[in-house]
């Protein structure tokens, strides 16, 4: 058995309930994150345009703006929450070490503070999956064979 199957049986087995509530919570974060950044194009363009990766910016910004759309709205219903988690962390990752540590490393920028603990989230649900009160969870306690 390989490393991530051995984190991923231990995340589905060792997953309070009250878990699942910060999954939802954090899904919805992240969606309404892809809203505003769809809102205001422009802001995103230009924190993107500040890690001076001129070549791609586009691509990224429709990158972050896809992946916190759709991935936050698959972390809440806790359907394919590892693999949505997974296109979350380079965006946090980035967020955290690049966009947000630029504006200095102190208690008064909020910004990083929250793209850490949100990324630190991310990592907790990469390996903690879903839960039982998710998408996933409803799936592998009603198999196909029982439905009919």
């Amino acid at each position: 058995m390989n490393t991530i199957t051995q984190i991923e049986r231990w995340g589905d087995e060792h997953h309070p309930a009250w878990l699942d509530v910060v999954r939802i919570m954090l899904g919805i974060f992240l969606f309404l994150k892809g809203v505003s950044f769809i809102s205001d194009t422009a802001q995103l363009k230009g924190i993107v345009e500040g890690l001076n990766v001129n070549l791609w910016t586009m691509a990224a910004v429709h990158y972050v703006a896809f992946a916190h759309l759709f991935g936050g709205i698959l972390i809440t219903i806790g359907c394919l929450t590892r693999i949505a988690v997974w296109f979350q962390i380079p965006v946090l990752f980035v967020a955290v070490f690049f966009a947000n540590l630029s504006n200095g490393f102190s208690f008064m920028n909020s910004e990083f503070w929250l793209s850490f603990l949100t990324l630190i989230l991310l990592v907790i649900f990469w390996v903690a999956g879903s839960g039982k009160f998710s998408f996933d969870g409803y799936v592998k306690s009603h198999p196909v064979n029982q439905m009919r």
